[in-house]
């Protein structure tokens, strides 16, 4: 046994930079782990400099000057982090109180009436007593998740002003990645070691694919909801701007945001319309959406899309997801992508260093 784990380690760890690379992986896991809450900000800046980067040099090699180019993205940053910040949140926030205080006592009542009627229908399979006991279940979930979203209290303020912090600090930080950057990565390159083959292979392989999935996931979100919401205004449908954030952040999460966020959509569009034309109007719209997103958007978004089979996507979603929630769901697929790479690149670079060493030794 001592034998097969002292193979394995010299096979991945006998050169140095293998033991590099592990400790920076390791590292970097662990700061997220216990420091990712405090260090949110900083993340969360540094994630949208290296994202906004891309979008200058883009610039600079249309001809637009480095500084040009730097002000004009950053002042496009702000204004629209303003805009959402003072127009759309209040709007969803208003549309989301709205149907919470309103729509869903009238779905839960139209829910009712069709469970009271299942006992009739099919009294072999379904009792009385079971639908009365889940309607009673299900009155009294509905009516605490309500009051404690309607419920506004003291000990929400701390939360606020975390928020207020973090949304004056995230555009703060920026400004310093992106003007300050060659100083800033020098200072970070000069606790890496000289000899870093495996760790650039590593980078590169990973910096066009992240920065292509994460600016093109971006991309897909303001389609799939603008085009949501503008269907949806067109027909009429009430909390048209909630459902198509909803919609249109459903695409972070491949093969089950659409699948969920189906439910709210429906259940709103029959609360409203019923079974009517409208009603199989507004599905069938929202069915060509969801097509032309999977097979049309997606292939042209992400011509260059990491290949990686659907089981690994759900499970580093559900594990990635179940450490880091939201955000941990939106980087689920770039974070599966580097370990593969690392995994790739591993193997390939113990193979290289054997052959050298075997064509060196041909040579003396």
């Amino acid at each position: 046994m001592f034998g097969v784990i002292k193979d394995w380690f010299q096979t991945y760890f006998s050169d140095e930079e293998a033991v590099y690379l592990f400790v920076a992986l390791v590292g970097g896991l662990l700061v997220v782990i216990f420091l990712g809450r405090m260090l949110a900000p900083v993340i969360t800046a540094a994630v949208l400099a290296y994202l906004m980067q891309g979008l200058i040099n883009g610039l600079t090699r249309k001809g637009l000057s480095e500084s040009a180019a730097f002000y004009l993205v950053y002042v496009i940053f702000v204004a629209l982090l303003v805009a959402f910040m003072l127009l759309m949140l209040p709007m969803v926030w208003k549309q989301t109180f709205t149907l919470v205080q309103d729509q869903l006592p009238r779905l839960m009542s139209s829910g009712e009436s069709w469970l009271r009627k299942l006992p009739q229908d099919y009294p072999e399979i379904v009792a009385a007593d079971q639908v009365e006991q889940l309607v009673k279940s299900v009155r009294h979930e509905l009516a605490q998740a309500g009051q404690e979203f309607l419920t506004v209290s003291l000990a929400s303020i701390p939360g606020l002003v975390q928020v207020m912090v973090f949304i004056v600090l995230v555009p703060l930080l920026v400004f310093f990645f992106l003007k300050d950057r060659i100083k800033l990565m020098d200072w970070f390159f000069q606790f890496l070691p000289r000899r870093r083959q495996v760790l650039g292979r590593v980078w590169k392989e990973m910096d066009s694919q992240i920065a292509n999935y994460v600016r093109g996931k971006a991309v897909e979100i303001l389609l799939i909801g603008a085009s949501t919401f503008v269907c949806f205004a067109i027909f009429g449908l009430h909390y048209a701007l909630l459902l198509a954030v909803l919609v249109g952040l459903s695409v972070v999460v491949p093969y089950v945001g659409a699948t969920v966020v189906t439910a709210p959509v429906a259940a709103v569009a029959w609360v409203q319309f019923g079974y009517s034309t409208e009603f199989a109007l507004v599905m069938i719209t929202y069915g060509i959406i969801q097509f032309i997103d999977g097979n049309i958007l997606v292939p042209l978004l992400f011509s260059e899309a990491v290949n990686l089979h659907p089981v690994a996507i759900i499970v580093s979603i559900l594990v990635f997801g179940g450490l880091w929630g939201f955000w941990g769901i939106f980087f689920a697929i770039p974070l599966a992508t580097l370990l593969k790479a690392v995994l790739a690149v591993w193997p390939r670079w113990r193979a290289s260093v054997a052959s050298s060493d075997t064509q060196s030794s041909e040579a003396s």
